[in-house]
């Protein structure tokens, strides 16, 4: 009889509670708000009739507490033995957690690494992960280790397949694990910088105990809503049970529509086992013999009706859990869009395809563009993830001029490509007043519209996957034999030469040519007298890497002014083998992404071009790409200032305030981490900048080991009136 009048009382124990609850805020609202006598008192009586009934609910659970719990288990006790999954076969206690269902999804998505920097409330993930055969990369900041998981994800669609059916069930992911707080706050600017570049990262953040919640608990903030304005969606879990239909809705919303960051909060008692969890928050079965007051049959009956809360329902049975992922879902064009399209682009005779991120996405594979870019035959700029998709020396791929070439244009394909300010929020592009049109595709309909109210107005608006698209518009301009006037391709061509002839002639500027950027003497450091005074001209020496590059190069940008200038100069070799931040024009993602770019692609040859104030950020990760057998080369274009912003404040405001720093010797710091070789490029060897870069390669190759070339770069003119809002 005790047993079951314990049992009924657990269950009623919320309304306890809402009456305790009822009866401070009728006291709380009549005191402040003066109400009517008689109103008060009906919320008195309706009070009285809970309070009552939670009485006769409190004596039963007491008389049930004081003559049964010492001899049975609780009712919460019970309970959780009924859930299969808590305890084994045998009536010993199981070591099941939350943690392997978190590394059983991912397993079944395909998700070969994932990277971390190891916390307590995530530890069960990890070491899930490692027992499934999931590599757990271990980062020295977790801003780096979301890096690593972004290129991971990005560098994805390159090894994709077959038809657009099978791809839709590998969702392509990265994935970053990190503890509660901090480490969840640490990863707030790459998550940023993922939403704005489009990757679909997932990141699995720990938190406190949902018990102790908004209690003063060690790392315990309100983490959602730091992120959510961030991602594209945020999950709670809140029990055990829903750790696999959660983990399995994240993974398929970051990859579908416009991919993104997706963010899952993972509570520490939904990740430990049973048993020290119960430990942790004091719950007991009531079997220690002694007689319980009622206050502390109340508490004990709180924690184990939340014990049960968190654990009820969950399994670990294989043959009871669907962890397969669910397909990615994404706009598909229509046959009227198809037509539509096709029809405007026949008609033209000036046509223009810039090629933005999304047409590097999955179900397409990266090949499968390409090849259908050249079919097509129309002049090509390529932007964001697209770089390098045509490959090097294509010939329908234009890298200068772009605003003259827009302004010329007649048609205008927006593939994939975002009117925000790269394209000067639309001003960029042709007007319809003079007979031109913009087709625009893309998978999102804010990218979609983005300022079309102010600037552009699309003639064709396509909701749809841009690489589908493309090939559905190819396949009837084919049909209708269309071809692209070979004068217009041949007059972009000939303005590209001219533009790559002026780099040239601006690499061959004497080494004693003024700098805007000399007006101060701060950031010259007189004192580095181990610095000799002639440097490298920074133009010959991307000039020299150039040359240097095999086919099978990553180049990983990090950086403001030396970077800017790369971008003119590198050709990538092929498909996705340009990454750099993308939009938010994040500095310090170099030893993420090359990281997680050379895991993924072991065979390549991983290059970092930094800037020397961007190296500062990630030069830990030298240690770390010691430690994982990931060697990679860097490159440092070391003039002593953060230049990207001395060009602008220096001509406006006469100063160079902040923007001075030394000629650090970073070719000796790395060296201290181990497994890095360091080599210094200045005035000195600069007569071979070649021979350098090839040693560099030599060492990497031969000995497995990470480069970094500390290259003392002169000032230059070349970007003269770039600026950085």
């Amino acid at each position: 009889m005790s047993g079951k009048i314990s049992e009924f009382a657990f269950y009623v124990k919320p309304l306890v509670l809402l009456c305790a609850f009822y009866t401070y805020h009728i006291h709380k609202y009549a005191k402040e708000e003066e109400e009517l006598l008689w109103d008060t008192l009906g919320r008195l009586i309706i009070m009285l009739f809970f309070l009552c009934y939670g009485l006769f609910i409190l004596w039963s659970l007491y008389f049930g507490a004081y003559k049964g719990f010492n001899t049975t288990t609780s009712a919460a006790a019970k309970s959780t033995e009924k859930v299969g999954c808590v305890h084994d076969n045998d009536g010993t206690k199981s070591h099941h957690h939350g943690g392997e269902l978190v590394a059983r999804v991912l397993q079944e998505a395909g998700i070969k690494r994932i990277f971390t920097l190891v916390g307590g409330h995530v530890s069960p993930i990890l070491v899930s992960c490692e027992s499934l055969g999931i590599s757990v990369i271990d980062m020295r900041h977790e801003a780096t280790a979301v890096f690593a998981a972004d290129a991971t994800a990005r560098l994805a669609g390159s090894s994709t397949t077959g038809t657009a059916a099978t791809q839709q069930q590998q969702p392509a992911v990265g994935v970053a694990v990190v503890t509660a707080g901090p480490g969840v706050t640490n990863a707030v600017t790459p998550i940023a910088n993922a939403k704005l570049a489009e990757s679909p990262v997932l990141l699995l953040g720990g938190a406190t105990a949902t018990l102790l919640r908004g209690r003063g608990a060690l790392q315990d903030i309100d983490q959602t809503n730091v992120l959510r304005p961030l991602c594209k969606r945020i999950f709670s879990v809140h029990n055990v049970k829903s750790i696999i239909p959660t983990m399995r809705e994240a993974i398929q919303v970051a990859s579908s529509g416009t991919p993104g960051p997706v963010f899952v909060e993972l509570p520490v008692d939904t990740l430990y086992p049973y048993e020290m969890v119960k430990k942790e928050i004091g719950s007991t079965s009531g079997s220690s013999g002694k007689k319980q007051s009622l206050m502390n049959c109340i508490v004990q009956t709180y924690l184990n009706y939340h014990l049960q809360c968190l654990f009820d329902g969950a399994s670990w049975d294989d043959k009871s859990l669907d962890t397969s992922p669910l397909p990615s879902k994404f706009p598909m064009p229509t046959t009227r869009h198809l037509c539509a399209g096709a029809g405007i682009i026949k008609k033209s005779q000036r046509p223009l395809i810039l090629v933005g991120s999304q047409a590097a996405l999955p179900p397409v594979s990266i090949d499968k563009v390409q090849s259908t870019l050249e079919t097509l035959g129309i002049p090509c700029f390529l932007s964001g993830m697209s770089r390098g998709l045509l490959g090097k020396d294509s010939s329908i791929q234009i890298r200068h001029k772009r605003r003259d070439a827009l302004k010329e244009s007649d048609v205008v394909i927006l593939l994939g490509t975002t009117c925000d300010f790269r394209l000067g929020y639309g001003k960029v592009l042709p007007k319809r007043h003079n007979g031109s049109k913009i087709i625009a595709i893309n998978r999102g309909r804010e990218q979609l519209y983005r300022n079309s109210s102010l600037f552009w107005k699309p003639s064709l608006a396509i909701l749809a996957d841009p690489a589908s698209t493309l090939i559905g518009l190819v396949e009837r301009l084919v049909e209708d034999k269309f071809t692209c006037d070979p004068a217009w391709l041949q007059k972009l061509k000939e303005r590209d030469n001219e533009r790559d002839m002026e780099i040239i002639a601006n690499a061959q500027t004497s080494d004693d040519a003024s700098s805007p950027l000399e007006l101060n003497d701060k950031h010259k450091h007189p004192h580095n007298h181990n610095i000799g005074t002639n440097k490298v001209n920074p133009i010959c020496l991307l000039q020299a890497l150039e040359k240097v590059l095999p086919e099978n190069s990553i180049l990983v940008a990090d950086g403001g002014d030396f970077v800017a200038t790369a971008s003119y100069v590198l050709k990538p070799r092929k498909p996705l083998s340009w990454i750099d931040p993308g939009p938010y024009g994040t500095l310090g993602v170099g030893g993420g992404f090359a990281l997680g770019a050379k895991l993924a692609k072991p065979d390549a040859e991983v290059w970092i071009i930094y800037g020397d104030g961007s190296l500062g950020f990630s030069m830990p990760e030298f240690d770390t790409f010691r430690r994982f057998n990931a060697p990679v080369i860097t490159l440092v274009g070391n003039d002593a200032c953060w230049s990207q912003i001395a060009r602008e404040q220096i001509p406006v405001f006469g100063k160079d305030t902040a923007c001075g720093l030394e000629y650090t010797m970073y070719h000796e710091v790395v060296e201290g981490f181990g497994g890095t070789k360091g080599i210094l490029l200045d005035g000195s060897n600069a007569h071979n900048i070649e021979y350098v870069l090839q040693e560099a390669r030599r060492i990497y190759r031969e000995e497995k080991k990470s480069v970094l070339i500390n290259a003392m770069i002169e000032q230059s003119d070349f970007r003269k009136g770039s600026i950085s809002i």
